[in-house]
C-alpha cells in the first residue's frame, strides 16, 4: 500500500509570518511519519511549508498515484490552531488533487476538527480526532487489510455518504512509546537560509509535552486537549544534541503551551543539560504564577533559557478573571522582574477586544506594558475558537466570517466595545510605542540585546505612534 503524507500550512500564504522569516518544520506532522515506519509502514513525504501554493504538492501526488494520502497538521504550531481559511483552501485543493487519483484521504487538523462535517463534505474519507498518531496506525492497517474503520476510535468517516463521528481515543499518557520525529525528510538548509534573511537566529521547534490542564475560556485545545503528559528529558535532550550534533541547531523553540510544570522535570533536564556538555539556548511559553521559584528560574537559566513568552494578555484585573486567565496582575509584574534579574527575556502575549473591555482597560494593558518593560510583546485580538467557552458566549454574533484568512487579518467577529478598524489601529500603536521605547533604553544604557536599529527608528516609531494615537481618540 502506498501511502502519501503532507501537511497545508503554507508560510506564503500567510504574509505576516512569510515576512517574520521565522518558518519551522512541521513538527506534528513527522512525529506521525515516524510512528508510522516505526511500525513498518514506510511513506513518500512532501512538505508544503515553503512553497507558494498547494500546486506542487498536487503534483508529487500526481506522480506517487498513492492508495491513501495523508494531511497531518502540526498540532504542536499555534498557528495551525487558528484555523486560517487560506490554509484550510489548500487543503481542500489537496484533497480534490488525491481523490482524484482514487486515493484514501486521511486528514488531522484543529480545522478539521472543528469543521469535520465540511471536510467530508469535502471528500476527506477520515478525519482523526485530537491526538493522531494511534488512530492513524490503526486506520492505516485497518485499509491495508481492507477491514471495516467502524471499531477505530477516535475518527469520524463517512457511511453511506453521512458523516459519523466514531468514539473518542484515550490520550497516550508515556510520550515516549512515539518515535522521534523523522527530521531526516526536511531540508532544514530551506529553512535555514529564509532564517538567515531575516533578524533571528535560526531555530527549531520541539516539544516535551502534550495539552495544557489551565482553563483560560478563550483557549481552544483541539488537538492535545485539557491534559498535561511529558516525554522524559532523557529523550529531550537525545534529540536536542542530535539537532546540535547533526544539524549545527543551537537555538530552540519549544512548543509547549506550558513548559516544565511536571515536579522534577527541570531539574533532571538541566543536570542532563550540563552532563552532556551542550550549550544552547531556548524560548518556552509559561505562566505567571508559575515562574516564582527561585530554584525552577536558576535551573533553567542554566540549562539555556534565553526568552519566555507569558500569557499576560491584559492589564485590567477584570478582564483577566473574566477570561478565566487564574493569575493576577502583581505576579505578571513580580515574574517580569525575577526572570529579568536571572538574565531571561520576557515577552507578553496582549489580547485587545475581550467581551466587556473598556477604554480604561486598554489603558490600563498600555500602562502594564510601560511599567512592567517587558523585552518583546506579540499583540492580538480576541478570536473565538470553537470547543471555547468564549466562542459559545460569542457565537450568536458572528456572521459568514468566523476564521480569519490569515494570521494578521485582526478582524474582530463578533459585536466588541469598539470596530474592528479601532483595534487594528491599537495594535499598530501598542507596536509603535513599544519599539520606541525600546529605543530610548538602548540610548540611554538598557539592555544590551535591544537592536540599535530601534534607536534609528525612534523618530519613525514617534511619528507612527503619534498619528495613531490622534485616530484612537
Amino acid at each position: 500500500m502506498k501511502i502519501f503524507v503532507t501537511h497545508s500550512y503554507f508560510y506564503q500564504l500567510d504574509p505576516k509570518q512569510w515576512i517574520n522569516k521565522t518558518p519551522y518544520p512541521p513538527l506534528a506532522t513527522i512525529t506521525a511519519l515516524a510512528h508510522l515506519e516505526a511500525n513498518d509502514f514506510a511513506s513518500d513525504f512532501y512538505d508544503v511549508a515553503l512553497d507558494p501554493s498547494p500546486a506542487n504538492c498536487q503534483e508529487k501526488i500526481a506522480e506517487a498515484n498513492p492508495d491513501v494520502v495523508v494531511i497531518y497538521e502540526d498540532g504542536f504550531n499555534y498557528l495551525t490552531k487558528m484555523c486560517l481559511t487560506n490554509m484550510r483552501h489548500a487543503c481542500f485543493d489537496i484533497i480534490e488533487t488525491a481523490k482524484s487519483k482514487g486515493a484514501t484521504v486521511i486528514v488531522s487538523s484543529s480545522d478539521s476538527t472543528d469543521h469535520w462535517e465540511l471536510y467530508h463534505e469535502k471528500g476527506a474519507d477520515v478525519i482523526i480526532h485530537g491526538e493522531g498518531e494511534h488512530s492513524l496506525l490503526e486506520v492505516v492497517q485497518k485499509l491495508e487489510e481492507d477491514a471495516d474503520l467502524s471499531t477505530v476510535n477516535g475518527i469520524s468517516t463517512k457511511t453511506s455518504g453521512t458523516p459519523i463521528k466514531h468514539a473518542p481515543r484515550t490520550n497516550e499518557r508515556d510520550l515516549d512509546v512515539f518515535a522521534q520525529a523523522k527530521w531526516e525528510v526536511i531540508d532544514l538548509e530551506s529553512y535555514r537560509s529564509i532564517w538567515n534573511q531575516g533578524k533571528f537566529p535560526f531555530t527549531l521547534n520541539i516539544s516535551t509535552t502534550r495539552g495544557c490542564p489551565f482553563k483560560c475560556n478563550w483557549c481552544a485545545k483541539p488537538i492535545y486537549g485539557n491534559r498535561y503528559n511529558s516525554r522524559s528529558p532523557e529523550r529531550v535532550v537525545e534529540e536536542m544534541k542530535m539537532l546540535q550534533e547533526k544539524c549545527g541547531v543551537k537555538h530552540f523553540w519549544i512548543t509547549d503551551d506550558i513548559f516544565g510544570l511536571k515536579p522534577g522535570w527541570v531539574t533532571k533536564f538541566n543536570d542532563l543539560i550540563q552532563e552532556s556538555g551542550l550549550h544552547l539556548k531556548y524560548k518556552i511559553q509559561s505562566r505567571a504564577d508559575l515562574l516564582m521559584q527561585d530554584k525552577t528560574i536558576d535551573e533553567l537559566a542554566a540549562s539555556g533559557l534565553e526568552e519566555v513568552w507569558i500569557g499576560a494578555e491584559s492589564g485590567s484585573q477584570k478582564i483577566l478573571d473574566a477570561m478565566d486567565k487564574g493569575i493576577t496582575l502583581d505576579q505578571i509584574k513580580k515574574s517580569t522582574k525575577f526572570l529579568q534579574s536571572k538574565g531571561v527575556r520576557v515577552a507578553y502575549f496582549l489580547q485587545f477586544g475581550y467581551l466587556g473591555e473598556t477604554k480604561e482597560d486598554v489603558q490600563s494593558t498600555l500602562d502594564m506594558v510601560q511599567e512592567n518593560a517587558p523585552d518583546d510583546i506579540g499583540i492580538s485580538v480576541s478570536y473565538p475558537l470553537p470547543g471555547t467557552k468564549f466562542y459559545d458566549t460569542v457565537k450568536a454574533q458572528m456572521g459568514e466570517k468566523s476564521n480569519w484568512e490569515d494570521s494578521d487579518d485582526l478582524d474582530l467577529m463578533f459585536e466588541g466595545t469598539f470596530s474592528p478598524d479601532y483595534y487594528r489601529a491599537l495594535q499598530r500603536f501598542v507596536h509603535h510605542r513599544f519599539r520606541m521605547k525600546q529605543g530610548w533604553r538602548k540610548l540611554f544604557g538598557g539592555r544590551s540585546y535591544v537592536s540599535w536599529r530601534y534607536v534609528a527608528l525612534i523618530p519613525y516609531n514617534w511619528m507612527k505612534a503619534t498619528t495613531l494615537k490622534r485616530k484612537l481618540g
